[in-house]
């Protein structure tokens, strides 16, 4: 009897959230909103921006509270912030960022007028006091949790995700490919569900030849990361294709306060290099000119028996200033290469049988190698109407060949059946909004339009079969793919009292599919072409209750799109699946050290088509539905000792099955991370963290069992003035844990017949490495 960990007597949500009626509506609302630009005649307002005193550097996503009258709003990019329709008088401002002394400044407001303030912010100490619940948006955790990144064991960007509360990653190819991820109740493989991004610019591959949303953030240093915005469900109309269980997006530095130079080694042969250089002088940082190169190089031989040989390198180059007084421009070129041996996914009866050991092989000649080159630039200006003009463009060129093994001989009895699956992509995108601050009916009013368009050209989709590495045996898909998908949406955030905040977004996305097959010897078709779009509505409200205790509850639609190759054979009404989402929860701070967060929350998916790269076959899901509880907790117990803790609750089904045969494999059941930071004066932080995975179904009837895990983790460091020294360490327990599982049937060369098991990827035993970090 395998019980379920907890069951609602509510289920929220469902498929029927949002008529026709409903929409309809919406639509009404958001344009009328958007064209309704009623100023007051009467009442003052207050400009201001926040920045750093030792660099003059904007401080986005600073708070800034009026405290006698229980008003804050957030800084935007340039660090600007505004009130409007203030009566006349005198205001307590209190203005706060992570990380920089707070301060109090008094402002006078006459009718009729705009009081312009400049706040200049020292640096100090990290403290929970500076976060508020009484923001725009339900983000204190999000922005929590970006500071932290220095102080978890880290190897690359990929790993910077579990920083997500709730969410889980698993590696199971040698290092080079892209971790497999676990959010909210899904096995979301390799990115199918949730939308990640760097600098605006997605990271899911579409119709990619290893599979849909293909996700991989190896090209991204992590030292570069000045923060990462974070949501869970389909609620944000900014947040596309993709984005059902959640969204990711990071930001890089715009401002790179020192040089550094960075050494790492550590045991399995893995040593890294990080180099960080400004390349502006410190008087154009003052007029926030800025420019830097980041570079980084890795290697390990990992903890396998047959050496992996990982290799990567980065190569960062980043420029952003002001052009002219309202305008910032920022462009970036990036470039990435990344070649890697694995011992793949291994079956438990082999090593029981004594065939091999916990990190032998059967097939020791995977791998692959993978490459990417972006360039990206964007301009933010604002009008004279005090509208905000955002326009992007990005343009980058993505190799992949990646060679696995997963049935050992159980199609091919001689040759084995390695498979090769392989691409040469090119996208070229582009994203613009446009957001103006005014009033409707005299309430306060934030609307923003956004448009984006993205192209991807994938020439030579392959998959093939090999034999060791170096032959290939059959190619069974080839083809030339052609994908556009067009979005625009509309959002409207209408402030109805000081305490009632009301957001309402409509999207909508168009997709086109273009399939050439490339076979010479296949008949079935040469080309194939199909077109779907989906209308997406989006509710958010938003209440404080009090200025520590702030409500929100959420609904909306979202999808993900399916791979070309099964959209133009596919029924239209299958092409994008939908998603219908439900958040009701809480962020509130009790007492100066303490924020509390939990969230009730429910999620549907349409019927989907899945085209499985591992085999090149179309595999049909049914309706499933998932709902949880997410609950978070960060906690200063004094001045330099902070606690943390994230448990997530989900209860995932498929709808069209009978009890019993309706378990989603993979799917987490309950996950929880947390852990203790030290953080002192004289230089010294410390860091140790927990990890915890609960046993899950491998298969649909729950016969077979996915094995939990609960792992340790930690890091010391000793800042000097120029130099900081760390040791990390990961599973300190040495403990053994599978990484990643899969419900398999192969067959080993000795074998008359074929066996259906767990199979995995043992993960990393006890590893440390020290590092020294040079600032100049």
């Amino acid at each position: 009897m395998k019980p379920d960990n907890f069951i609602f007597i509510t289920q929220l949500g469902g498929s029927d959230a949002f008529s026709t009626g409903t929409i309809k509506c919406l639509l009404t609302f958001l344009l009328l909103a958007f064209s309704a630009t009623y100023s007051m005649a009467h009442n003052g307002s207050i400009n201001g921006g926040v920045f750093s005193k030792e660099d003059s550097a904007p401080l986005a996503g600073a708070t800034v509270i009026l405290t006698n009258v229980d008003i804050g709003t957030t800084t935007d990019v340039f660090g600007m912030y505004s009130f409007k329709d203030l009566v006349e008088g005198q205001y307590t401002m209190q203005v706060s960022y992570l990380g920089f002394k707070s301060t109090i400044q008094t402002v006078m407001v006459k009718n009729t007028e705009t009081s312009s303030v400049s706040t200049y912010l020292e640096s100090g100490e990290f403290s929970l006091s500076e976060v508020s619940v009484t923001s725009k948006k339900e983000t204190a955790l999000n922005i929590i949790s970006s500071l932290d990144i220095s102080l978890r064991p880290t190897q690359n960007s990929q790993e910077v995700l579990r920083i997500i509360p709730g969410l889980f990653i698993a590696q199971h190819a040698g290092g080079g490919k892209a971790e497999q991820i676990f959010l909210r109740g899904f096995d979301i493989d390799h990115g199918t569900d949730v939308g990640l991004s760097v600098d605006g610019v997605p990271v899911n591959m579409v119709s990619h030849a290893h599979g849909q949303g293909y996700s991989d953030l190896h090209f991204l240093i992590p030292e570069t990361i000045e923060q990462v915005d974070f949501g869970k469900g389909p609620y944000e109309a900014k947040q596309g294709n993709f984005t059902t269980a959640g969204y990711a997006d990071f930001t890089t530095r715009s401002v790179l306060r020192k040089s550094v130079l960075k050494l790492e080694a550590g045991r399995f042969d893995t040593y890294r290099a990080v180099g960080m250089f400004n390349l502006l002088s410190d008087t154009a940082r003052q007029k926030q000119q800025n420019a830097y190169l980041a570079t980084e190089y890795m290697f390990s031989n990992g903890y396998f028996e047959s050496p992996q040989n990982f290799n990567r390198i980065n190569l960062f180059g980043s420029y952003n200033g002001k052009v002219g007084a309202n305008k910032v421009l920022s462009v970036s070129l990036a470039a990435f290469r990344s070649g890697w041996d694995a011992s793949g996914q291994i079956p438990e009866r082999a090593i029981a049988d004594g065939l091999i050991s916990r990190f032998g092989a059967i097939d020791d000649t995977e791998g692959g190698n993978t490459s990417r080159q972006s360039v990206n630039t964007s301009l933010m200006s604002v009008l004279p109407n005090n509208a905000v003009l955002y326009n992007q463009v990005y343009v980058l060129n993505y190799d992949f060949e990646l060679y696995s093994n997963f049935t050992f001989f159980l199609n091919d009895s001689l040759n084995g059946d390695q498979i090769r699956q392989r691409e040469n992509r090119h996208v070229l995108g582009y994203k613009g909004s446009y957001s103006k601050e005014s009033q409707f009916f005299r309430f306060p009013l934030r609307s923003e339009l956004g448009l984006a368009l993205r192209h991807d050209l994938v020439q030579g989709s392959e998959l093939s079969r090999t034999r060791g590495r170096r032959v290939t045996l059959r190619e069974v898909h080839k083809g030339l793919i052609a994908e556009t998908n067009a979005s625009a949406y509309i959002s409207e955030t209408l402030e109805l009292t000081s305490r009632l905040i009301v957001n309402t977004a409509l999207r909508f996305d168009q997709f086109l599919f273009d399939y050439v097959n490339q076979l010479p010897t296949d008949s079935v078709f040469k080309r194939q072409v199909a077109a779907k779009n989906r209308l997406s509505p989006k509710l958010n409200l938003y209440y404080t209750y009090s200025p520590t205790l702030r409500f929100y509850a959420s609904a909306g639609m979202g999808f993900h799109s399916n791979d070309t190759r099964v959209s133009v054979m596919a029924d239209k009404d299958r092409i994008l699946p939908a998603a219908y989402g439900t958040d009701l929860g809480f962020i509130m701070k009790p007492s100066p050290g303490l924020i509390l967060h939990m969230a009730l929350w429910a999620l549907d998916l349409d019927q989907e088509l899945v085209y499985v790269g591992d085999e090149g076959i179309v595999e049909p899901s049914g309706k499933t539905r998932r709902f949880g509880l997410d609950a978070s907790a960060r906690y200063q117990v004094c001045h330099y000792l902070f606690a943390d803790a994230d448990v997530s609750l989900a209860r995932p089904r498929a709808r069209e099955e009978i009890d019993g045969k309706n378990y989603i494999p993979l799917a987490p059941l309950l996950t929880s991370s947390g852990g203790l930071t030290f953080r002192n004066k004289t230089g010294f932080n410390a860091s140790t963290r927990y990890r915890f995975l609960q046993n899950r179904p491998a298969n649909e009837d729950y016969s077979l069992t996915a094995d939990g895990y609960f792992l340790v983790d930690a890091v010391v460091s000793y800042q000097l003035k120029k130099l900081e020294l760390k040791i990390t360490a990961e599973n300190l327990l040495n403990s053994d844990w599978k990484e990643a599982q899969f419900e398999t049937e192969s067959r080993l060369k000795t074998e008359a017949n074929p066996v259906t098991e767990i199979h995995f990827t043992p993960g990393t035993p006890f590893f440390i490495k020290a590092g020294a970090t040079y600032s100049f």
